[in-house]
């Protein structure tokens, strides 16, 4: 693992061992947007679907609530990984857990949905992003749907303390134009915890 990746993983380690999941600003208690898209897409609740950088965000509980069966969720942060098992109780035992960085993540199996709100941003360098580009395109099944959340142009350049990379809607269509077909986009303002808005693009790739 290089320095650059083991200094990310410390980071949100960091934050994870020390913040409560309310005193983070993408802290959602009802995903709302996420879980409208999701169930846009994936009608039959056997679908495979992963989120990547779900941390321990309330997206997997409201998902079982939903009776989705075969859920995913990928963090870098052990410590976020562990909040969220011990929040679900027994209901952990229904989820796969994977702890790994989002720019060196292999997948081992391919999934209909692939959701992430807020991870990609984080990756600023071209080699990471290109890493990302070849798990999607190796995680996500034919025609399964690629659910994609970045701060836009109007949102924040920063977030816990480092640099994101911002998005527009062509910016995000040509970064994905290679195995993707767009559905659409929307932009979303998030209100965090500390009454501010954040500006999210949500763009949806349909894998060809």
């Amino acid at each position: 693992m290089s320095t650059e990746a083991f200094d990310r993983k410390s980071h949100w380690e960091n934050i994870y061992q020390n913040k409560q999941l309310h005193e983070v600003s993408w802290y959602q208690p009802t995903p709302e947007t996420s879980l409208a898209l999701i169930q846009e897409f994936a009608k039959d609740k056997t679908f495979p679907l992963i989120d990547i950088g779900g941390g321990d965000s309330f997206l997997v509980d409201h998902l079982l609530d939903l009776g989705y069966t075969d859920i995913t969720v990928l963090d870098i942060s052990s410590a976020a990984i562990d909040r969220a098992k011990k929040r679900l109780g027994n209901r952990a035992d229904k989820v796969h857990w994977i702890v790994e960085d989002a720019g060196r993540f292999i997948p081992e199996r391919t999934y209909f949905i692939w959701h992430d709100r807020a991870a990609f941003h984080f990756l600023t360098h071209n080699a990471d992003i290109e890493s990302y580009l070849n798990a999607a395109n190796k995680g996500i099944a034919s025609h399964g749907v690629f659910i994609l959340g970045t701060f836009s142009e109007n949102g924040p350049k920063k977030c816990s303390g480092i640099e994101i990379k911002q998005y527009n809607e062509q910016d995000m269509t040509k970064t994905f134009s290679d195995g993707f077909e767009k559905i659409k986009c929307l932009s979303i303002d998030h209100k965090t915890p500390f009454d501010t808005i954040q500006n999210f693009l949500f763009c949806c790739f349909r894998r060809i």
